[in-house]
Formats: C-alpha cells, structure tokens, sequence
C-alpha cells in the first residue's frame, strides 16, 4: 500500500465516499473536454479527405499521397484512439459519477 493510500484508508467512510465522488466528478469532466478534443479533430480529417479512417485503412493509402498525408494519417488514427480510449474510460468513471454528489452534506450546492 502506498503512502496515500493509507493515509487515505484513515479517513471516515463519509470522507473517503465524499472524496471519490469529488474525483470521479472532476475525472469526468477532464475525459470530457478530451473526447470533445479528439471527435473535432477526426471530424477535421474526415472533412479534409472526405473519407473515414476506417475506409483508408481498408483501401490502403493511395501510392501517390504526398509527406503530408502520410503525417495526417498518423495524426488521424491518434485521435481515432484517443476518442476510443476516452470513451471506455468514461464509461468506467460513469459508474462512479451516477451516484452523485451527496449534496446534504454540501447544503449550499445547487444554490
């Protein structure tokens, strides 16, 4: 166990809940902005080559592209699995956040 973690286990049940929740909230809102990010860039792409990844992938990149559709490609399918990656990361940190904030505890929230 690290030094956190137990400092963490020594805290009240109420405390540790309240700190999870905290976290998780704010984890979610991070992951958000970071596949709002990573949707504007593929959409950006898709729009440029009017095509999908995926189709590229499959055709193969044409033998004429130049050094710059080459570089986009890498580009592109870093922020295909980027928006991948955040969305499983979301869906695990949903879990957490669907509990919500316990806001008797927090009377002033929502106020």
């Amino acid at each position: 166990m690290t030094e956190i973690e137990e400092k963490f286990s020594t805290l009240p049940d109420k405390d540790r809940e309240t700190i999870i929740s905290y976290g998780a909230s704010l984890r979610l809102a991070s992951l958000k902005k970071r596949i709002f990010l990573a949707e504007q860039k593929v959409k950006f792409f898709e729009n440029q080559y009017k095509t999908t990844l995926k189709r590229i992938e499959t055709r193969g990149i044409p033998d004429d592209a130049d050094n710059i559709a080459h570089e986009d490609y890498i580009e592109w399918s870093h922020w295909v699995k980027a928006a991948e990656k955040c969305k499983k990361e979301i869906a695990l940190v949903q879990g957490i956040v669907e509990h919500g904030l316990r806001t008797k505890d927090f009377p002033h929230v929502g106020y």
